[in-house]
């Protein structure tokens, strides 16, 4: 495989939705940059939900964007947890993948505090192959050519073959 077909890790993204502001969207950012080890930021709802007390632009949740080697050493230790194993729907047309870490105490290293509770977390990871920014970029972006773009298959087969994980059907 050339280095222009080479698939990568773009970004690993670290999500814990609350639903609510205060002391327990605190604890959950204290959980992000426990486990993550970075700084965590703050999630803006995007509209008002009565019925929950939901507010616009209200904080309601914390997210750790990781990017490179950091990326990669999270995401070994977050497949640690589920023992390696996917379900198939995990993964979009476009090769990227998502799953559910049920609680932080799972990860190496972190122990129960009864002051923070109990944090799960969501764990989405966006794949690339270089010469992408050629659609994002603001002078003359250009479509990508489909032979370029990573399809679920390509995803799959990169996850297997990196990090020897098991998808299930």
């Amino acid at each position: 495989m050339t280095d222009m077909r080479a698939i990568r890790i773009e970004k690993v993204v670290v999500n814990i939705g609350v639903g609510e502001s205060g002391e327990k969207l605190m604890k959950a950012q204290k959980v992000l940059d426990l486990v993550t080890r970075r700084k965590s930021v703050q999630t803006l709802s995007h509209r008002a939900v009565r019925d929950w007390g939901v507010r616009k632009n209200m904080p309601i949740g914390a997210r750790v964007t990781l990017r490179g080697d950091e990326a990669e050493a999270f995401l070994k230790r977050a497949l640690a947890i589920r023992d390696r194993r996917l379900p198939a729907y995990s993964f979009d047309p476009r090769g990227n993948f998502s799953f559910g870490v049920p609680d932080y105490t799972d990860f190496e290293g972190m122990k129960y505090d009864p002051e923070i509770g109990v944090f799960g977390m969501d764990v989405s990871v966006s794949l690339s192959r270089p010469g992408w920014r050629v659609a994002r970029r603001a002078v003359k972006p250009r479509p990508i050519a489909a032979h370029h773009r990573i399809r679920r298959e390509d995803g799959i087969s990169f996850v297997k073959d990196r990090f020897g994980v098991e998808v299930v059907e």
